[in-house]
């Protein structure tokens, strides 16, 4: 289901790096054919990320996980609220990571049910402040505007941080120069944000001025607001 991704380096560098900082990076990817163009933006985008954060010096650890593996533990969590074992090692990878790399072919004009369906199942609490860079495939440009005006707003609800710059590929980018400059520029923004430490600073900081969900964020939120308007309104006082 998951494996480790070199980045496309080929043999571990690790020793060459600065070693300073270890940050955690998730590609996700719902592509579905072998190989997969989906799968293959995906990788891009980490490789150049890896570099990037060496030269920044942050080792940056590469988990893949392959939604394509997980089709039927993500549709019974949906229908039954049930997490497979390998579908909570893909939960616990998505946690614990510093940045995410998301990848969607896209059907019909939208983004695959698959990918969706996975973050869905997702707790709500568990990608907040989490930097996130956005890309998506298609067989014609005509769905060049699936990642801004659809995934975005997936994102957002999460409460992640997404990247200013998104990625989408149809047959002819591929062989555009300009599409490696626009990969590279994705890249640096998500290392930027990693090496700002957005993440740390906003769950160290405002956590708890968030909404949290009874027993979300791994079954650490267990507290209830007594002072809310709602809980007032309960025990028959006023909001």
């Amino acid at each position: 289901m998951t494996a480790p991704f070199d980045g496309g380096l080929g043999a571990d560098t690790s020793a060459d790096l600065p070693s300073t900082r270890m940050k955690r990076l998730a590609v996700i990817s719902a592509g579905t054919s072998d190989p997969s163009t989906t799968t293959m933006l995906a990788n891009r985008v980490a490789e150049k990320a890896v570099a990037i954060a060496a030269r920044r010096g942050i080792e940056l650890a590469v988990d893949f996980v392959d939604l394509r593996a997980l089709a039927e533990d993500v549709t019974t969590a949906l229908v039954a609220q049930h997490v497979s074992p390998a579908l909570q090692a893909a939960s616990d990878i998505m946690r614990d990571a510093d940045a995410i790399v998301a990848s969607t072919p896209v059907y019909k004009a939208g983004a695959s049910g698959l990918f969706t369906a996975f973050f869905q199942v997702l707790d709500n609490d568990l990608l907040i402040g989490t930097p996130v860079a956005l890309a998506a495939t298609a067989g014609s440009s005509r769905h060049a505007l699936v990642v801004d005006d659809q995934l975005r707003g997936l994102f957002s609800y999460l409460r992640t941080i997404t990247v200013p710059t998104s990625l989408f590929a149809a047959p002819e980018d591929w062989n555009d120069r300009g599409f490696g400059t626009r990969i590279e520029r994705t890249a640096t923004e998500l290392v930027a944000l990693v090496d700002g430490g957005f993440r740390e600073a906003v769950r160290g900081e405002t956590w708890g001025a968030y909404q949290h969900s009874y027993g979300s964020a791994g079954g650490t939120e267990l507290g209830i607001d007594l002072d809310s308007d709602l809980m007032r309104l309960a025990t028959g006082g006023r909001a």
